[in-house]
This record gives structure tokens, C-alpha cells and sequence, in this order.
């Protein structure tokens, strides 16, 4: 079975990353699953996922994890069985795993995984499925958090967009608190099947994706992804 992973580095919902998850799938009208956990499940992300789906040939759900027995009689791991692809959104990375810990989505998302069914997301939603990378889930400064090894490499999304990530990833492998992996800026994203790297695809020519890891003279090298422009 075919185990494929898109992430990329910003967590807002676009029409070319989610149409090419969508064709991942080989499904002529797959089963798209928004699981809004990292914000809190806000209706504006929400809604914009609604949107953003309009433009696809995609049926879309929303997984919700403020439920009660009573109301939903489904569980989460029949539901997200029933998936074809599944798309985490952003927001704080430690506080979504700790729930999806503590409700059994971890174990859910990492059997449909194993079973084909097409994963990613962006900012939170591209991290939580490495081995770790660095966050602003905690107060005060940006932080190391456990991601659930799908991919046994670190992460870093929002590499050109937000001025602390990039040298603040680069310390961190160099240091050995991180090992090497994967950057994304915003608009780019990167193609996994296999936990191996498939190709890289952008929305733009400035932005792109990088395999950053020590050199034997314990240099960081940034090494550029190749890929093609979406639309």
C-alpha cells in the first residue's frame, strides 16, 4: 500500500495543494477531511476550507474533537477510516497532539496512513507528522515538540516567512537538538510516498522546499529540493 504525505509551510488552505492532495488519492471524487484541532476549531478556518473545496471535485468533511457520546456515535478511527485524504490545519502543535493523543487520533491517522490514505497540512499540520521541530505552542520563545514519526526527520515550516525559523533551525541541528529534514517556505510544499521524498511543488518561483542537514565538516547545507510551480 502507497503511504503519501503533502506538507507544506503555511497552514492557510489553497486550491493548488489541497486539488493536488485530492489527485494523489486517484479517486475521481475523494473523501477530503479537514481536522481544524491546532486552532481550536475556528469557524473563519473552518469556513474557509468549505471555500477553498468549492473549486475542487472533493467531497469534504470536518473532523471536530469537541463532541459528546450522546451526539456522535461514530468513533474517531471509523471515521478517519472513511477518508481518502486528510488535511491538518495550523495553529499550536503542542496542545492538538496532546489531544489527539489523549482521544486515540494519533493511532487512527497512522493506521489510515498505513492503509493509503493520502495525509498533510501546513505550519502545525505539516510538523506534527515528522520526528520533531521547533514551535510557538509555549509562551515566551519558539521551542522544541515531538511530532508522531511518520517521517523520521525534523521539520521546519514558515522557513522564509518568519525571520527566527531558519537560523533557529540551523543551530538546533547543529547542536544535535534536532537531526537533519526538511524546511518549507510558505508556498512551497514537498511530496512524500514511502517516506521518501517524491518531488517538491510550489505556488510560485520564490518559494521552495530544502533538505537541510550537517556537512562531515559540521557546516549546514540547504540542499534545494527541485520541483515545478502549481496552479
Amino acid at each position: 500500500m502507497k503511504k503519501q504525505l503533502l506538507v507544506y509551510g503555511s497552514g492557510r488552505h489553497t486550491v493548488p495543494f489541497l486539488k493536488y492532495m485530492a489527485a494523489a488519492t486517484g479517486k475521481e471524487k475523494p473523501n477530503l477531511c479537514f481536522i481544524p484541532t491546532a486552532s481550536g476549531e475556528d469557524q473563519n478556518y473552518i469556513d474557509s476550507f468549505y471555500e477553498v473545496c468549492s473549486h475542487i471535485n472533493v467531497t469534504p468533511h470536518v473532523l471536530t474533537v469537541w463532541i459528546n457520546s450522546y451526539d456522535q456515535k461514530e468513533s474517531f478511527d471509523e471515521i478517519i477510516s472513511k477518508m481518502d485524504a486528510i488535511v491538518v490545519g495550523g495553529g499550536n502543535t503542542l496542545n492538538m497532539l496532546a489531544i489527539w493523543k489523549a482521544q486515540g487520533i494519533d493511532v487512527a491517522l497512522k493506521k489510515a496512513y498505513d492503509n493509503g490514505v493520502v495525509m498533510g497540512g501546513g505550519s502545525a499540520g505539516s510538523l506534527c507528522w515528522f520526528n520533531a521541530g521547533t514551535t510557538d505552542s509555549r509562551p515566551k520563545e519558539l521551542s522544541i515538540v515531538e511530532g508522531m514519526r511518520f517521517i523520521d526527520k525534523s521539520h521546519c515550516p514558515h522557513y522564509n516567512s518568519e525571520k527566527s525559523r531558519r537560523p533557529l533551525y540551523h543551530n538546533n541541528i547543529i547542536t544535535g537538538k534536532l537531526t537533519d529534514g526538511y524546511a518549507c517556505d510558505d508556498r512551497s510544499a514537498i511530496h512524500f510516498i514511502n517516506g521518501e521524498v517524491n518531488c517538491s511543488i510550489s505556488l510560485d518561483s520564490e518559494n521552495h522546499s530544502y533538505f537541510v542537514y550537517l556537512d562531515n565538516k559540521n557546516n549546514i547545507v540547504e540542499e534545494l529540493i527541485p520541483g515545478t510551480i502549481v496552479s
